[in-house]
């Protein structure tokens, strides 16, 4: 049953637009209650407008923290309209019905952002009256309607307009639905802020209750296998660049596992400076180049595994040209992800019907936390957004590196951390030349990536290798160094660490350590 608004309230931190939204409801001749910042707005611009202290005959006390914590505001906000006894009770006090709630709370999260924000200032901006009015104008849904959010104006006003100053109980409930979320998403700021906080008022970098609030943006066919259900949700604040910003331009809707291997593509892709494409599959990337175009560096990380590249995901860190779309639509692939494309571009990849066509804008953000979820309890982690450089390395071995050696080693341990340990990476020239990944001995894992080297036909003479973590034994750089290898990075650390780089020495390899592993479960 829809609802005629005759009365609204009107308190808010954020005045964005609330001037028009007033007005427009003023020439609906609706009468307007509003607190005295806000009333103070209306009444300059020329709206009509009673003060909360007047309409409740209390003055506002405390600094404003107390003025509408009243039986006249309250009353007109929870008194059920289909309840006589309730509105004779409101009646006979006085107090009229408040059919329209516009409310928003002092900005909390945005204090607490701001450098050198104290406890005493992160206190004085929790909201009291505005949750309280929010959730009771939401709990009586059935007889009132509420916006908590400046952009549910319009489309509100459009509503009014359109049924002659009603608003329909499906609008109201969706409106209900968004103050809770909202109230819980401030409660629960303002629990982890207090809660990670410790006895000398200094943050710890983990709350002792972390609340979380993530937006569903779809339900999916199933998750990993077809009996598992799956949904996908955003963080409510997405990081810059982040995949969950992604807008989907074509192709069938994104599967759970599209959506874990484009995160990988996407995350190792935007790392590079140069242009860059990365290949994943399984979570795994199977190829990563750099080149002088995005064409010239998708061939060469197509090259790295070609077996293992179809029905991939690929990402590149620059806009999508026609002679790469073309390149591209060549193979089965799953998902493209890039900043931009130009039309042709986009004309090449509208031939594959299925290809899912992403566009993520290019930024270096990052989750806060990572997370993962094991039985009954939850992991949290800063993510590894560790990079080395030149200064930081470490030579460890009687031949030292050339200036060609240290950057394909740079190339290959900034790979190595997106692919899962053991992680063992061959590359040259700027671009992988076999890739082993996720086996429980580091040199099965070495051994695995020469072997995917010859598949692809591909000379490991004169290449370097990455390992995410140390060598525990020899016999991986015995293994790599057959291969071809002349160059190894590694992070070092191992109790044997003496034997690794006597046997690199024997075999005439340069050996550097980063100081720093990154393994990837």
């Amino acid at each position: 049953m829809s609802i005629l608004v005759k009365q609204a309230l009107i308190s808010v931190s954020d005045k964005t637009g609330i001037v028009e939204l007033a007005r427009a409801l003023a020439q609906m001749q609706v009468a307007i209650l509003s607190t005295g910042g806000t009333a103070n707005l209306l009444a300059q611009n020329g709206i009509a407008v009673t003060e909360v202290a007047e309409y409740t005959g209390y003055p506002e006390m405390l600094d404003g923290r107390l003025k509408t914590l009243h039986p006249m505001i309250h009353g007109g906000l929870l008194a059920r309209r289909d309840v006589p006894a309730h509105m004779e009770a409101i009646k006979d006090a006085g107090i009229e019905p408040i059919d329209l709630a516009i409310v928003n709370l002092y900005p909390f999260t945005e204090a607490i952002a701001k450098p050198g924000c104290t406890l005493a200032d992160a206190i004085e901006n929790i909201d009291i009256g505005g949750p309280t009015m929010l959730r009771a104008a939401a709990k009586n849904h059935a007889g009132v309607a509420v916006l908590v959010d400046p952009a549910d104006y319009t489309p509100l006003l459009d509503e009014l307009r359109a049924n002659g100053g009603k608003v329909s109980a499906a609008t109201r409930f969706a409106l209900a639905k968004k103050v809770f979320t909202h109230t819980a998403g401030y409660d629960g700021a303002i629990s982890n802020y207090l809660t990670g906080l410790d006895a000398e008022n200094k943050n710890l970098d983990y709350p002792d209750r972390l609340t979380l609030q993530f937006a569903k943006v779809q339900d999916m066919r199933y998750g990993e296998n077809p009996h598992q259900s799956a949904a996908f949700y955003r963080d409510v604040q997405p990081a810059a660049g982040s995949l969950a910003s992604y807008t989907q331009l074509q192709g069938k809707e994104l599967s759970y596992n599209n959506v874990g291997d484009a995160d990988a593509a996407w995350e190792c892709a935007k790392t590079f400076v140069e242009p860059a494409c990365v290949i994943v599959k399984h979570a795994n990337p199977c190829g990563v180049a750099i080149g002088d175009t995005t064409l010239e560096a998708y061939q060469r990380a197509f090259q790295t595994d070609p077996t293992s590249a179809f029905g991939g995901i690929i990402a590149f860190n620059r806009p999508v040209d026609a002679p790469t779309a073309e390149a591209v639509a060549k193979q089965f692939v799953e998902v493209v992800i890039a900043p931009a494309y130009d039309k042709d571009a986009l004309k090449a990849l509208a031939s594959k019907t299925n290809v899912r066509v992403l566009v993520v804008p290019l930024a270096a953000g990052s989750n806060r936390y990572d997370f993962k979820r094991v039985g009954g309890g939850l992991l949290a982690q800063t993510p590894d957004i560790k990079n080395v450089h030149t200064a930081e390395l470490r030579v460890v071995t009687k031949k030292q590196a050339s200036e060609a050696e240290l950057r394909d080693l740079l190339f290959a341990w900034r790979v190595a951390k997106y692919v899962k340990s053991n992680a063992i990476v061959f590359c040259g020239s700027g671009h992988t030349l076999g890739v082993g990944a996720g086996q429980m001995s580091r040199v099965d894992s070495a051994r695995i990536a020469a072997i995917k080297a010859k598949n692809a036909g591909l000379s490991l003479a004169g290449s370097v290798v990455a390992s995410d973590a140390f060598f525990p034994f020899r016999d991986g750089v015995d293994v790599v160094a057959e291969a071809g290898a002349k160059a190894i990075i590694q992070p070092g650390g191992s109790m044997r660490d003496d034997e690794v780089v006597a046997a690199a020495d024997e075999l005439g390899l340069v050996m550097v350590y980063t100081g720093h592993r990154h393994f990837r479960h």
